[in-house]
């Protein structure tokens, strides 16, 4: 009998399992509903290895871009030597600064698989806010006239972030037209109008000749925009979400994750960024009008698809597009000196652009290959 041994003498009880660590949860074996497809342990086995080819991909392609920067510098101070000198490496990283910041919330929006083409009219919008807040109020604080500055920006950035997460309007729709009428409201406050640096304050207009241990100082603000946004995207629930969104939308929001305010919060961001971008174009150049930043929304989008951010969402770094941007920036300070047609400049970032579109879309099919390889095994 169950109850008893071969002697008559009752059973001893069968141990009770040993209770799993603390901390831990309990690993289960289970397969989905009616059997379809591996088990859970099998499914993180092959995801955790597309995950770790993908991170080496998008490592071994960020280092190309860096290779080809430095490539690009010592083959142009070769040519011309006077291309390292410290004031032609200040002028580089200034001219770097704008991009860079514009590629890095460029990113962000890309990455959940949107694109914001609204970008230079805002910069230009807050860059003109700025010098006309100075012109109206010459007693305001520098400090509060910049975050006004920023705040313009963000004002657009939630414009751009209703219409898409909200209303579901497409994002290339949504700011292909807001990109008119942020430029058309810029026009009409401008009213032909001119601000000059004479109209601002010495204090504001010497922020771009200010350095911080030889790096001048918007170059450091810009770098200290990249490392927050890589920490948040990597270290932050949040921010880690954003690539599920850009992965596969429907699939995020089945999984519980809130894809429609993880969409607006990177056209915010944008925003914001390039409401600072405009300040910072404002205390650089000190001559403003209505056309500031016309035409600089391709090149943003570049800067981010050329430092490894795929066009189509889920992948990507702030770091890639950072280096992208200086690339980009280089090239355009490199080949004047080399004697190259201004033409054969864009040429070359066309082809850029074409390369890195191709590399997503190889390493796409190659993630789908291992996926279906790895679903067919488990099954």
């Amino acid at each position: 009998m169950s109850g008893t041994d071969d002697t008559g003498a009752p059973a001893a009880p069968a141990p009770a399992p040993a209770p799993a660590p603390a901390g831990t949860a309990p690993r289960t074996r289970t397969r989905p509903p009616n059997g379809a497809g591996p088990p859970p342990e099998r499914v993180e086995e092959h995801g955790g290895g597309d995950v770790r080819t993908g991170r080496r991909i998008r490592q071994v392609r960020e280092l190309g871009i860096l290779l080809a920067l430095v490539l690009l510098v010592a083959v142009t101070a070769l040519a011309s030597p006077g291309f390292l000198s410290g004031q032609s490496v200040r002028d580089l990283l200034l001219g770097a600064t704008l991009l860079t910041i514009l590629a890095v919330g460029q990113s962000m929006v890309l990455i959940t698989r949107n694109v914001d083409l609204s970008v230079g009219s805002v910069m230009g919008l807050s860059a003109f806010a700025v010098g006309l807040l100075f012109v109206s109020f010459p007693g305001l604080p520098t400090p509060v006239v910049m975050l006004a500055g920023v705040l313009v920006g963000t004002a657009c950035g939630v414009v751009n972030g209703v219409l898409v997460a909200a209303a579901r309007v497409p994002a290339l729709v949504v700011t292909l037209g807001t990109l008119y009428m942020f430029r058309g409201i810029d026009f009409w406050w401008a009213s032909g109008r001119q601000v000059n640096a004479a109209d601002m304050p010495e204090g504001f207009l010497g922020l771009a000749r200010i350095s911080l241990l030889g790096i001048p100082l918007p170059a450091a603000i810009a770098a200290a925009v990249v490392l927050a946004a890589g920490w948040y995207l990597r270290n932050y629930r949040s921010g880690r979400e954003l690539y599920a969104v850009g992965s596969e939308p429907a699939a995020a929001r089945l999984v519980g994750i809130p894809v429609d305010r993880r969409v607006f919060a990177p056209f915010v961001v944008n925003g914001s960024l390039a409401g600072l971008a405009g300040v910072l174009y404002a205390a650089r150049f000190g001559t403003l009008d209505a056309t500031v930043g016309t035409g600089l929304e391709l090149e943003v989008v570049a800067a981010a698809v050329v430092g490894g951010v795929a066009i189509f969402g889920g992948s990507g770094t702030v770091y890639g597009a950072a280096l992208g941007a200086l690339l980009l920036s280089a090239i355009d300070a490199a080949l004047p000196m080399l004697r190259v047609d201004s033409f054969w400049q864009q040429a070359v970032v066309g082809l850029l652009i074409l390369i890195s579109i191709g590399l997503d879309r190889l390493l796409a099919l190659r993630t789908a290959r291992r996926l279906r390889g790895g679903g067919s095994r488990g099954a």
